[in-house]
């Protein structure tokens, strides 16, 4: 598969305190590469996470939610070719033999043990694969983020990391985090598989906070083509081996500074994603001002971005604003036709409803022709306001789809 034209190259990302990760050949699919992803926790790391609300997920994932309620972590697996979703009871024991096969390795709790699966829907996890699998990483040398990233992968085209820091008090925390999403992507929670790892001390309670307000405002505002995941999931381990004093809510020390560095995190992760949408072309910023609310701005921005027409549109590098219009009204979201404006890269072609008289078609068009692509809705009846990420649909998506399972 060829590589984006948008894709970004992978950053240099720091250890990370108390995780070890590690990556094996399970063989879920006929591929040559490491397909299982293994990560182990020192005692007392802390998590987070939010998942899909497809009413179809994964065991996985009703695992997952369960077990974030009692905010400790040992270990991860990561199983990419196949999702387990659909699958009823053997999707289930196959989670609870992964889950048992590491506690005994690391003598800890099935539920201090997380798992998740990514790939074809309706195929049953091979017990003996992950078995296998599992015993290979545990007897392998700790591996790369890279090696990582590349193994939680399924359509992607680039391995997809991110990292920052921050400091509390005086204490410097850093954090890795790596994802994993090109198609099925329009996240009502979180995006495909995403993991943010750091050695800051942090409560559960704290984490979940941060991980919660940073997915409202990233994970839930991209799109690739408006189809939530069945496996949708994205987690936070926190080692506390950085030594800082634990956080606990915004009155510790530096919370703020954490608080602000898992957002930017998310930010990044969600654009990565975006940028590897299936046949994606062009990366695309859309901006609504002027809403009822804010909440009613990010509705209607995910309208205009999951429009085919729209995206196709600007695959196509047409200035057709006519077709921002359609997606604003078919939101059902309250708007006024006769205040509303349309805008391209800066330059406004329609205002307070209608088509400016000196509009200049040529900087939109050239506008369109670059990979960031920007566009503009001001509905004019209210402070609300929202970003949304999306990309452009092209021939490739379909190609890659119509295939994907052979």
């Amino acid at each position: 598969m060829n590589r984006s034209p948008l894709a970004q190259p992978f950053p240099a990302m720091p250890q990370i305190a108390g995780v070890v990760p590690r990556v094996a050949r399970a063989g879920y699919k006929n591929w040559d590469r490491c397909d299982l992803t293994f990560f182990e926790f020192v005692e007392g790391t802390s998590v987070a996470g939010v998942f899909t609300r497809n009413i179809c997920c994964s065991a996985e994932v009703e695992f997952g939610r369960g077990q974030v309620q009692l905010g400790q972590a040992r270990a991860l697996v990561v199983n990419a070719g196949n999702s387990n979703a659909f699958t009823g009871i053997r999707g289930r024991e196959a989670v609870e033999q992964i889950m048992g096969q590491v506690a005994s390795q690391l003598d800890c709790l099935p539920s201090d043990v997380f798992v998740s699966s990514t790939g074809v829907i309706g195929v049953p996890l091979p017990l003996d694969k992950a078995r296998h699998g599992l015993a290979q990483a545990f007897a392998s040398s700790a591996c790369t983020w890279q090696e990582a990233a590349e193994a939680i992968g399924t359509t992607d085209t680039f391995p997809k990391g991110v990292t920052a820091s921050a400091m509390l008090a005086t204490t410097r925390v850093e954090i890795a985090a790596i994802i994993k999403g090109s198609g099925m992507i329009a996240p009502d929670m979180a995006t495909m598989l995403g993991y943010i790892f750091t050695d800051a001390a942090v409560s559960s309670q704290f984490l979940q906070h941060c991980l919660d307000a940073a997915n409202k405002a990233t994970f839930s505002c991209i799109t690739v083509d408006s189809d939530t995941s069945t496996s949708d999931t994205v987690l936070a381990f926190a080692t506390g081996r950085a030594g800082n004093e634990t956080l606990v809510d915004f009155d510790s020390p530096g919370a703020d500074a954490f608080a602000a560095a898992i957002h930017d995190v998310c930010r990044q992760l969600a654009h990565l994603v975006v940028r590897d949408g299936e046949g994606a072309h062009k990366f695309i910023e859309v901006a609504v001002t002027g809403a009822q609310d804010d909440d009613s701005a990010r509705r209607i921005g995910l309208a205009i971005a999951n429009s085919p027409l729209v995206k196709t549109a600007i695959a196509g590098e047409d200035a057709n604003w006519g077709r921002v219009v359609m997606a604003v009204g078919k939101a059902g979201e309250p708007a006024d036709r006769d205040r509303l404006s349309i805008g391209f890269g800066g330059t406004w072609a329609a205002r307070n409803g209608l088509p400016l008289a000196d509009y200049d078609e040529a900087p939109v068009a050239a506008h369109l022709r670059g990979r960031e692509i920007r566009i503009d809705a001001d509905l004019g009846i209210g402070g609300g306001r929202a970003t949304v990420w999306t990309c452009d649909l092209t021939h490739d998506y379909i190609a890659i789809n119509a295939d994907y399972r052979t």
